[in-house]
């Protein structure tokens, strides 16, 4: 499993730098934040895995920061985990009825927060709720949005697939590609947050394939601006040769060599005024044959 990317939401510079340390030092990908706006921020430009929440911060309070991410659709899956002073029932159940995970008390035994956070995350990935390398929504979540969709007006599905990948995974390895996977979750977001609107929803289906549930409005704009910038930046993760050549070469089943173009991406849109849909199925399966289309 690739490293799991925690966000602290700390304003007590000792208490941030002491579980940096702790977790980094359990290969964590840690970020620190030490103020409520800066944690939203932060989980938008990149999902966390998890966020461990204090509750008394200087701008705005965890409680706020939780609602805020429990009604924000790109964020409404990360598993949060209250960090605070506060050991009154009634603060507990705030916390618990705003959809935290979790809720652990100052001073804390650091193993049982070890536990929490890796049992949340766990859980996460079990129920098949988050793709493990960038941490998206997938699974029952995707289908969840769908069935909220499907009988409303307005919307667009966006299909994506990252074209030739398992190629470039054969010739440069897991590490590369897993990076791939992460950039192209970044470079989605980015464009979903320049193009769309803040309801959006991004999701990874696995491997080389993620969708975006957007407004109809939107969705030629978030198709057209992924296009281009991702067959611009997708570059920098092939080395200078293979960039050059404008393809790569490995070795194929039995050793023999192959030679593969560099990863492109192929995007297919859906929306209710084109089509009637009664199944989700018939969402995805539209948006597919959309996507393949494009490629003949």
């Amino acid at each position: 499993m690739s490293k799991s990317r925690l966000l602290l939401v700390e304003d007590d510079i000792d208490i941030a730098n002491m579980l940096e340390i702790y977790f980094g030092g359990l290969h964590y990908e840690v970020d620190i934040a030490s103020r409520g706006s800066e944690a939203l921020d932060k989980t938008r430009q990149r999902l966390p895995h998890l966020i461990v929440l204090d509750i008394m911060l200087p701008d705005i309070d965890g409680y706020e920061v939780c609602r805020k991410l429990r009604t924000q659709t790109r964020t409404s899956h990360i598993p949060v985990i209250f960090l605070t002073q506060k050991d009154e029932r009634s603060d507990k159940l705030q916390g618990l009825e705003l959809g935290a995970d979790d809720y652990i008390t100052k001073p804390f035994d650091i193993e049982e927060l070890r536990l929490r956070v890796y049992n949340a995350i766990a859980r996460s990935e079990r129920e098949s709720l988050t793709e493990p390398h960038t941490n998206l929504p997938s699974g029952q979540l995707i289908e969840d949005q769908l069935r909220q969709i499907i009988h409303k007006d307005g919307w667009a599905l966006i299909d994506i697939r990252l074209n030739h990948f398992d190629d470039f995974k054969e010739a440069y390895g897991f590490v590369a590609s897993d990076n791939v996977l992460r950039f192209a979750a970044m470079l989605i977001g980015e464009i979903v947050d320049e193009y769309g609107t803040i309801n959006d929803f991004v999701g990874h289906t696995g491997n080389d394939h993620f969708v975006i549930i957007t407004t109809e409005e939107c969705s030629w704009s978030i198709r057209d601006n992924l296009k281009e910038r991702f067959s611009e930046e997708i570059l920098t993760h092939y080395n200078y040769l293979d960039r050059q050549q404008g393809h790569i070469k490995y070795s194929g089943d039995g050793g023999a060599p192959e030679q593969s173009p560099v990863i492109s991406i192929s995007i297919g849109v859906v929306s209710p005024s084109e089509y009637e849909f009664t199944d989700i199925r018939e969402i995805t399966e539209l948006a597919s044959d959309a996507r393949r289309r494009e490629n003949i």
